[in-house]
């Protein structure tokens, strides 16, 4: 895993400024449809959280108007968005730039917690599993949005790419070089 930058990439202001005015259920409907893949896809991941599958975890984009709520539900994950916090067992705050290169790799979850660019609040053994669940499914959120595109799939690759490139943010996983 990398090391975090000397600064983490701003992630683009206009989607929490989308944001702040959207109705957020239809969001929130598709991101009900992608954790369903998630499970479909990594059931591991979700095994792997042991006696934390049943804990609500927040996950708060800082430098955006909602927080999600991630409820594992032991293989039947449920996400919930909200505009303020609500009810969890454990909190992940962070630059959404951070907790999207966390996901893919990129960044490195003590080097971010230590650098105080990532606030861990609540049960901090279920915020591990749930750490150790997602390096685990070396997971690539840029693919598995891809893969529910269908035909869009190729428009929504160079989507993808485009904003990687332009924003520095990592959107998808890239394999580590080696070191030899």
């Amino acid at each position: 895993m990398s090391e975090t930058p000397d600064q983490i990439p701003i992630f683009p202001l206009w989607p929490g400024r989308a944001l702040r005015l959207a109705p957020l259920r239809p969001l929130q409907l598709g991101l009900n449809r992608f954790v369903a893949r998630l499970a479909r896809e990594h059931p591991k991941m979700f095994r792997r959280l042991g006696e934390h599958g049943a804990k609500r975890f927040e996950i708060d984009p800082v430098d955006l108007p909602v927080v999600i709520l991630l409820e594992p539900r032991e293989g039947a994950p449920r996400v919930t968005l909200a505009r303020a916090t609500q009810p969890h067992d454990a909190r992940i705050a962070g630059p959404l730039a951070a907790l999207l290169g966390m996901v893919h790799g990129a960044y490195d979850g003590d080097a971010l917690f230590f650098s105080r660019d990532l606030v861990i609040e609540g049960d901090t053994a279920a915020v591990l599993a749930l750490r150790n669940a997602i390096d685990a499914a070396e997971l690539d959120l840029a693919a598995e949005i891809e893969a529910l595109a269908g035909p869009a799939r190729g428009m929504v690759e160079r989507i993808v790419a485009l904003a990687e490139k332009r924003t520095g943010v990592a959107l998808t996983r890239h394999e580590e070089a080696e070191a030899w």
